[in-house]
């Protein structure tokens, strides 16, 4: 099967109806044989109390990018990615504006996805680093 860039994004933006994702306004822009990117906006909606971007909101956006990355490499009539482990690295804060998240794969196995993603701003600087490990199982 070929990749379809446009398609997998639609779907990824259809995944997000009435979840998390559409809750933090997570869109997801760009795809590629390796790797899936989304943007978040940057508002009170993420802030901890001092006006920061939320770490809990950083974790959130990068499972989810890393997440849906792993339905794009399955069969999701057959199976599905759960996240088993994540951390994080904080490393610059945010007050507004936008991130920008990219999942690249690491190691793509049958039972096991490993993600590097990296959340970055509007200059392309480091807000965060993560690693994300999904487990692949049969659907029920």
């Amino acid at each position: 099967m070929s990749f379809d860039k446009e398609k997998m994004l639609q779907l990824c933006n259809d995944w997000s109806k009435n979840t998390l994702m559409e809750t933090l306004e997570i869109e997801y822009i760009d795809a590629g044989e390796n790797f899936l990117t989304a943007k978040m906006p940057v508002n009170p909606r993420v802030h901890q109390p001092m006006g920061l971007l939320h770490g809990g909101a950083s974790v959130a956006l990068a499972e989810s990018v890393g997440s849906a990355a792993s339905m794009l490499f399955i069969n999701p009539e057959k199976q599905e990615a759960r996240g088993i482990e994540i951390s994080a690295n904080h490393l610059r804060s945010k007050r507004e504006g936008m991130v920008y998240c990219t999942a690249k794969i690491l190691h793509q196995g049958r039972s096991l996805h490993l993600w590097e993603i990296k959340i970055t701003d509007e200059n392309g600087k480091l807000v965060s680093l993560c690693k994300l490990t999904n487990m692949i199982l049969p659907r029920r």
